[in-house]
């Protein structure tokens, strides 16, 4: 038996560059040729908005640079020590040595403030960031096929975020943060059967026990970072393999990507614009003060602040809090449940749930199994826009009352008034908003409509051979026309007649009910507005023509 063989072709390439060897080197163990091959050139959509997702990327990286440098001199322990730094208002205080690390940094290492500042402001516009980002996906209905998961990673994102901020603000052990874990305390008592396991463990002890600011560290440093870089990571391969979603054109379909190559235009603007953001934090942190831990003080139960407010992404749940009255309720046996605590844990989770599941149920009201990689106008989903304004509403409600005393204090009004008015607008507000939203929406694509036929106006008055005076309206361009028309217009779901063709009454399944409910709501004759026919443009065209 014979076997053919054929010789393995040499990477050998004779005498070249040193670059050139280490390249090849790498090529043949790694593959970086091939693998940039197919991926340097891919095609990146370009729009304004995009910039919001760019944003937490280059602020989280920021986050990542500046808080290596901090893990260096910050001392994660709550043993008490006697200050003996450079800033003399606290020379002989004791304090944890978290707190006096703090000082150190601020006071004492080169470039330490700055970087400590730097690391806060950038933590605050990622949170912003990934905000503003997840509104934009939600509004352009970005989330649709096959971006579900892409959207649950980014709603996990700011999940974490948020937490990853409670954990980093309560490392210096100053007034604020100690208010703060106070706080947190007070809301894990509050949880009913476990409250005291859970608040002896993540403690060590009793309030404030000696583990917390350790555990603090071990979270923010390592375990929460770490989950989050990946699943920034997977949320950037799902971008790349996906594709970015692109707004509607001419030539943008569902079926293509319109837009520059990665590299060099994208990579390039992409660097130009992470050094603009790192700039503009390094000027904010240079000129505003955030958190100045000298001011307040070390943490110490008789020395509470009035001022101390929650960074403003935790004053969301502040405000349920407050809102909520305090309620009791004392069970058989001496227990007691707290309602001013419960409800609100329990509504800011079924909050932040609602948006973070809504993708499946918008997917579970249209059943819709196509791809959609055009991004829509809010305009054109009246009901989906109204309802994320609805959510921002009552997000907007909780936010003002988790700062009510401060309302009051700067306004001259009465707290009590502004507490009112938010537990009752938290229900009324958001309501109001959906609807009139929606008719804003229904409005706009009734001037969309009014504009494909009629054109625009061009504020030219113009008089008629017989006296009438009329209004000039140019006509749109082929690329404006298809924009405003390239969108899609879902019919309803139809669950057919009642009855069969002998007269029996037909069995609906009930959920299949709740679905043509809502599909209505979404699609129905009062919920968008129809487009203008290819007919109806062209009738309208040569009537306007002989007209003239």
């Amino acid at each position: 038996m014979s076997t053919a063989t054929e010789p393995r072709k040499s990477s050998s390439r004779g005498k070249a560059p040193a670059g050139e060897k280490v390249a090849d080197w790498a090529d043949g163990r790694l593959g970086i040729y091939s693998l940039a091959k197919a991926n340097m050139r891919k095609i990146f959509p370009d729009h304004w908005s995009f910039l919001l997702g760019e944003i937490c990327l280059f602020s989280f990286i920021i986050i990542l640079l500046t808080g290596v440098y901090l893990t260096l001199f910050f001392v994660p322990s709550m043993a008490h020590v006697e200050y003996t730094g450079s800033f003399a208002p606290m020379q002989g205080v004791m304090m944890s040595e978290a707190y006096a690390s703090t000082l150190d940094i601020s006071f004492d290492v080169r470039g330490g403030l700055l970087v400590r500042q730097i690391h806060h402001w950038a933590a605050l516009l990622f949170v912003v960031g990934i905000f503003m980002h997840m509104m934009r996906v939600f509004f352009t209905g970005a989330f649709r096929k096959p971006r579900e998961v892409n959207w649950l990673f980014g709603f996990l994102l700011l999940v974490l975020a948020v937490f990853t901020g409670l954990t980093g603000y309560s490392l210096p052990d100053d007034l604020l943060s100690g208010v703060g874990i106070r706080f947190m305390e007070g809301a894990i008592l509050a949880v009913p059967v476990v409250g005291t396991y859970l608040q002896m463990f993540i403690f060590g002890g009793e309030f404030p026990g000696y583990d917390i600011i350790p555990r603090f560290f071990v979270a923010h440093v390592l375990l929460l970072p770490g989950i989050m870089l990946g699943l920034v990571v997977a949320h950037l391969i799902l971008i790349v393999y996906h594709k970015h979603t692109h707004y509607a054109g001419p030539g943008r379909t569902n079926d293509n990507v319109v837009g520059m190559p990665l590299l060099p235009v994208y990579m390039a603007k992409a660097g130009g614009f992470f050094f603009l953001v790192f700039g503009v934090i390094t000027i904010i942190a240079a000129t505003v003060t955030i958190n100045p831990v000298w001011v307040l003080g070390p943490y110490r139960p008789d020395q509470i602040s009035t001022n101390a407010q929650p960074d403003w992404y935790l004053g969301f749940s502040e405000g349920l809090v407050r809102m909520m009255p305090g309620w009791e309720w004392v069970i058989p046996g001496g227990y007691t449940l707290n309602f001013g605590l419960l409800v609100p844990l329990a509504v800011f989770p079924g909050l932040l749930a609602v948006m973070g599941l809504y993708p499946f149920f918008e997917s579970w009201v249209t059943k819709d199994p196509r791809e959609h990689h055009i991004a829509e106008r809010p305009r054109n989903n009246p009901t989906r826009t109204g309802f994320g304004m609805a959510w921002l509403t009552a997000f907007a409600v909780a936010m003002l009352a988790g700062g009510n005393d401060l309302w009051a204090t700067h306004f001259h009004l009465s707290i009590n008034a502004i507490t009112w008015f938010c537990r009752i607008g938290f229900f009324v507000l958001p309501v109001l908003v959906f609807f009139a939203t929606r008719r804003i929406c229904l409005g706009l694509q009734r001037r969309d409509a009014e504009k494909v036929l009629h054109g625009r106006e061009s504020g030219i008055i113009k008089r008629l051979p017989h006296g009438e005076f009329v209004e000039v309206h140019a006509p749109l361009s082929q690329e404006q026309l298809y924009t405003l028309t390239a969108h899609e217009q879902q019919k309803p779901l139809d669950l057919g007649p009642s009855t069969d063709k002998n007269g029996v009454r037909r069995p609906i399944n009930p959920v299949e009910r709740v679905r043509a409910r809502f599909s209505k709501a979404y699609f129905g004759d009062q919920a968008q507005i129809a487009k203008p026919t290819r007919e109806e443009y062209k009738a309208i065209t040569e009537s306007h023509d002989e007209h003239h």
